[in-house]
């Protein structure tokens, strides 16, 4: 039994209730909320260790929750939503989600990911003492406080943009397929959607390239995938 808090967030009791359920059956202590205003106050008094947030909420909606969570946490946050257009999956994802699944899905679906999303930020704790800087021209990246520096400026990053940007800065100018980098940063392989690793490729490419659309980091190697052009300072 796992004993991890799972906050679900949706508006929608059949959905709620279906995911409590199964989240129940793996050991998860759930919490729930009917809307987003209360969300704050919940993280807050019951500090969870994943958070299941609809886009779609009464009040503020998903994605404003997002932006204001990640002002102060990096909690692994899943969206679930009814909308699968790329614009919605985008947006969620550049405030700050970590991944997203479209109603209706797989409970079975959604507790592995709960699962994989919970071990990976449990093995990036375990390691957040560990003293490590990797430095490249113009670039900064500390392993252990998640401090990214650009030409000397702190830049803000979720939680999955440094573990992707860290991944492949610590094995600089090797070429990573796409599935198999989704594979490493999220541990998902085909319960996942590898768009979400274009998408996070898209929103660190405007954090840290000077120009995004020529970029001097993160390279496409066309027909295979990227990788982190540079050799350490």
């Amino acid at each position: 039994m796992s004993g991890e808090k799972i906050l679900i967030v949706d508006d929608e009791p059949e959905i709620v209730e279906l995911i409590q359920l199964y989240l129940a059956r793996e050991g998860y202590q759930v919490i729930t909320s009917n809307n987003g205003q209360d969300v704050f106050e919940i993280v807050q008094e019951h500090n969870p260790d994943l958070i299941i947030l609809d886009i779609l909420l009464p009040g503020l909606d998903g994605i404003e929750v997002c932006r204001q969570l990640r002002k102060t946490s990096n909690t692994p946050i899943l969206f679930i939503s009814c909308k699968s257009e790329d614009i919605d999956i985008i947006l969620g994802l550049s405030m700050g989600g970590d991944d997203y699944m479209t109603k209706p899905f797989s409970p079975s679906q959604l507790v592995a990911r709960v699962k994989a999303h919970l071990r990976r930020y449990s093995i990036r704790e375990q390691h957040k003492d560990d003293p490590q800087i990797v430095k490249f021209p113009g670039l900064e990246i500390d392993l252990v406080s998640h401090i990214v520096k650009v030409n000397g400026q702190t830049i803000s990053l979720s939680a999955k943009e440094f573990d992707l940007l860290s991944l492949m800065a610590k094995t600089p100018n090797r070429v990573y397929k796409i599935e198999h980098l989704f594979e490493l940063v999220w541990s998902l392989d085909s319960v996942g959607d590898p768009r979400t690793l274009i998408v996070h490729i898209s929103n660190l490419r405007k954090k840290i390239e000077s120009n995004p659309a020529e970029p001097r980091y993160i390279i496409t190697v066309r027909g295979v995938g990227y990788k982190f052009n540079g050799t350490p300072a």
